[in-house]
């Protein structure tokens, strides 16, 4: 995350494919798995599906430059926890999870601190 300066010129897709890309490292050095990435339905996308333990864990992720606009995690509303959860049942329901413990979490990139920090059971 040093290179905050050539970061600051591009766009927030490629920001928040880069934020995307820092979480999943992230979640591997905690020793999560990462079950698949950008996992797409009709009812919207799930940024990350990763497994820890006997829990499968949604994640979105929110990249940020900065503060200056709020937190990146109040940028996940009702809408967005409502489009999150469908897509989460969808997944279990193609991939006939039954009994399995589920979380959602969210990952925040702030690229300007060079920092993560990590929301486990976030809603």
């Amino acid at each position: 995350m040093n290179n905050y300066k050539i970061l600051k010129n591009l766009d927030n897709v490629k920001k928040g494919k880069i934020g995307e890309e820092i979480a999943r490292r992230y979640l591997v050095l905690i020793g999560m798995k990462i079950i698949c990435s950008n996992y797409k339905t009709k009812f919207g996308e799930i940024d990350i599906i990763a497994k820890v333990e006997n829990k499968i864990v949604f994640i979105e992720v929110k990249s940020r430059t900065s503060k200056d606009y709020g937190l990146a995690c109040e940028a996940v509303d009702y809408k967005k926890i409502g489009k999150i959860t469908s897509v989460a049942k969808h997944y279990l329901l193609t991939n006939n999870i039954k009994n399995c413990e589920i979380r959602f979490d969210v990952i925040e990139v702030y690229f300007n601190e060079e920092k993560i920090n990590h929301i486990e059971n976030a809603f």
